[in-house]
Parts: C-alpha cells; sequence; structure tokens
C-alpha cells in the first residue's frame, strides 16, 4: 500500500487540475474569439457592452476583455463580496459592484439597479441599440434583484434563508426566485427587445439547465416551474403571476464550462499520475450523509481506484447551525463511516467556498476521527448541529484555496487502497 499521504496529494491534484479545466478566463479566452468572428460586425464590435455576473463574473469577464482588447467595449461586473479582482479595480472600463451571497443583500437590489442602467444608456449613439455580451455564471440569482411589486429585500432574505435552512433544491428556489423577480426567467428581455445578444456561461446546475443557471436572467422556461407546497402560505399568497418574455431567433448562447468537464479533468489528471479512476454516473443530490456513506461503499468494493462524482448535496440545518457547510459535512460523514481504514474523500465546492465558510471543503482519511478529538470535539455532535468545519479544523483536514474564479457545483472523489494478500 502507498503512503496516505502520497494518495492526498493525488487527490488534492487531481482537485486542482478539475479547478484549473474549467477556470473562467481560461475557458472564455478559448471560446469567445471564434463567436465574436461569427456574431458580430467590426462596427457593433466598436459599441459592445459586456455584463458579466456570477462568482465566476471576474475571470469570465478577465478572458473576454483579452479578446476585445482592441475594441472601446464597456463592461458591468456584478459578483459576490469580495471576488473582485485588483485588476478589474484599476480598469476604468469597467463599473463593477459586489453582493451577497446566497441571501441577497442591498448591493443585490443596487446590482440590479445598475444592470438596468447599463442596458438602457447609449441611447444618444450611433448605434441606439448596442449589441450585448453576457458573461454568467452561478451565483448570480442572489448578487442582482430587481423586485416586483409588493416584495421588499427583508421579505427576499428572509423566503431565501427559510429555503436554504430546508434544503430546497435548485429548482424549487427558481420557482419562487422567478415569480418575485421583474429580470429573472428571462425578465431583461423586456428591456434588450430585439438587441442583439451573446451569451456565454460556467454551468453551476445539474444538466446544464440554462433556464436554472442564475434563475435564467435571459431564459424564460417552458413551463412555470412548480412552487413547492411546503412554502408558507404567507409567501405563496404573494407571489405575483408573471408572463414569460421570449428571446429574439438571433440570440446565441453557449456553456463553457461544466461539471462533467471538471469531472473529466480530474479523470485525466489521475490517469497521468499513473492511477486508475472512473467518473461515476450518478450525480450526487441527495442528503450530504446518505451521498457519504453511499461514496465510501462504492470505493471500498472498488479498491485502489479513484472514483469521481460531480455532487450538489443537501444538508437540513438546525436552529442554530455551526461552521460549514454542505461539503464539510459530507466529508465528516464520510469520516465517521471509513474511521480506522484505508479510505480517503475529498468533498470540495469549485468556487473556493462551502456554505458560508471561506472553505472549499475538505479531504478526509481513516486517521481523521482521532485527529479531530484530540480537544475533546466529538464528531457526531458537530454533524447534528451542522458544525462540520469546527471538527475538521481540529483535524487539520479543511481546504482553502481562495477565489477559484469558476463554479460548477462540487466534486468528491473517493479512494480506498487496495487489499493486502493474504
Amino acid at each position: 500500500m502507498q503512503p496516505i499521504e502520497q494518495i492526498r496529494k493525488v487527490l488534492l491534484e487531481c482537485y486542482a487540475a478539475a479547478i484549473q479545466h474549467v477556470e473562467g478566463e481560461y475557458r472564455v479566452a478559448k471560446k469567445l474569439p471564434s463567436i465574436v468572428q461569427q456574431h458580430f460586425t467590426a462596427d457593433e464590435l466598436q459599441v459592445l457592452r459586456v455584463i458579466a455576473i456570477g462568482k465566476a463574473a471576474d475571470s469570465m469577464l478577465q478572458g473576454a476583455l483579452a479578446c476585445l482588447d482592441s475594441y472601446p467595449v464597456k463592461a458591468l461586473l456584478i459578483t459576490k463580496t469580495g471576488h473582485v479582482s485588483v485588476r478589474s479595480k484599476q480598469n476604468k472600463r469597467i463599473q463593477w459592484y459586489e453582493a451577497g451571497h446566497p441571501v441577497p443583500d442591498q448591493g443585490s437590489l443596487l446590482a440590479g439597479q445598475a444592470l438596468l442602467e447599463f442596458l438602457q444608456a447609449g441611447s444618444g449613439q450611433a448605434l441606439k441599440q448596442p449589441p450585448c455580451l453576457f458573461l454568467i455564471s452561478g451565483g448570480a440569482s442572489s448578487l442582482v434583484e430587481v423586485l416586483a411589486d409588493g416584495w421588499d429585500l427583508s421579505t427576499l432574505q428572509e423566503v431565501t434563508q427559510w429555503m436554504l435552512g430546508k434544503a430546497y433544491d435548485i429548482q424549487q428556489i427558481n420557482a419562487v426566485r422567478q415569480r418575485i423577480s421583474c429580470i429573472k426567467g428571462g425578465g431583461l428581455w423586456r428591456i434588450l427587445r430585439l438587441r442583439k445578444v451573446v451569451c456565454l456561461l460556467i454551468s453551476d446546475v445539474p444538466q446544464d439547465d440554462v433556464v436554472v443557471i442564475g434563475s435564467g436572467l435571459l431564459f424564460p422556461p417552458e413551463e412555470r416551474l412548480r412552487v413547492s407546497e411546503s412554502l408558507p402560505d404567507q409567501w405563496r399568497d404573494a407571489l405575483p403571476e408573471k408572463a414569460w418574455v421570449n428571446p429574439p431567433d438571433s440570440f446565441y448562447w453557449k456553456v463553457v464550462a461544466s461539471n462533467r468537464m471538471a469531472c473529466k479533468a480530474a479523470l485525466s489528471k489521475a490517469s497521468q499520475l499513473g492511477y486508475a479512476a472512473r467518473i461515476m454516473p450518478e450525480f450526487l443530490q441527495s442528503d450530504a450523509e446518505m451521498a457519504a456513506r453511499h461514496c465510501i461503499c462504492c470505493a471500498k468494493k472498488e479498491p485502489g481506484v479513484f472514483l469521481i462524482w460531480g455532487a450538489e448535496t443537501t444538508v437540513v440545518l438546525p436552529d442554530n447551525p455551526g461552521r460549514g457547510g454542505r461539503n464539510q459535512h459530507l466529508a465528516l460523514a464520510a469520516a465517521i463511516e471509513m474511521a480506522h481504514s484505508q479510505c480517503l474523500l475529498l468533498a470540495a465546492g469549485t468556487d473556493g467556498t462551502d456554505g458560508m465558510t471561506d472553505e472549499a471543503g475538505a479531504l478526509v482519511d481513516g486517521a481523521t476521527l482521532e485527529r479531530g478529538t484530540v480537544d475533546g470535539i466529538e464528531a457526531q455532535r458537530c454533524l447534528q448541529q451542522a458544525d462540520s468545519g469546527s471538527f475538521l479544523y481540529a483535524s487539520g483536514d479543511l481546504i482553502s484555496t481562495g477565489v477559484t474564479g469558476t463554479n460548477v457545483m462540487d466534486l468528491v472523489i473517493a479512494y480506498c487502497q487496495e487489499k493486502q494478500p493474504q
């Protein structure tokens, strides 16, 4: 058997390779030149407006500006607080805003108003409807908002926190978001009308459903999303009816990065390092503890193989949750499941954050519980209190990456050492 530290290193290298492959600046710079040549004329490029929204917006915008460096484009950047780079802050062509995620804040409403003003500006130019390049990534749903009549920020925050605490999936959350927003569910077309628009997206949703990414700023749903019956009547009764606006036939869009691409990059890295690896067919969307048990069970059945999953699991939070996120919760549940074994598991978000923490997730092994309990912290109690981050901090297993420039949901990689010969 190989030393555990060697396997830990391989797991981290696979995770890093996955992030690098779907990083926003890289993906946009790779795909945009041919798209620009195909969809915009030289005159249109002189007045092009670039709008980048999401947790990966800054990196995507940098890739676009590198491609459009010879043109006097104007840009609007809306991203998570702390995610604006020094390059963007120093670029006079960029108007930037930061806002809250996963719960919207006042910055989200300011960003929404800025978006409307940015799109409506320029009517005095020769080309009265400047074409737009949108760069959209996950997180846009929270980061920019224009509320429907009868809704205010405090109510939006209250219903968002309630849905997150009840482990609503993204479709359930979007069913509410699209109804209370003037710009979600394709609502931006009320302003854009017949304007030429190209959109590049980094997908943070299963099946790369563009109606779900960013609550579908440019994509009206084919049918109204069903609002969960568990949503309290006080909010259900206040949801306004909404008429969807369809985009013009000229609208072009493309997903340039996805969870599947990240999984393939992790697989390629493991193979490059000389290890057997396999992408698992199922996407992990269940309860994080159930997912942890499933992953360890699969890894034990295939010793010596790195098993790779895409994931976006859920956690039902107690009234006063502690430190952590769904990946840390999954990792601690896995550590309990595989205590004293030769198994390892990495669970981490590709955006560099997990829940309300600045850690991406964790990498645990069979000795995690032993390391974490040195200071008297109990793993099972931390799990029950949604305080997995406190235990994993004590065990030294947290993964911190900083801002990654991408957001394609989560990766889970599990590995069990090959059985020793008898």
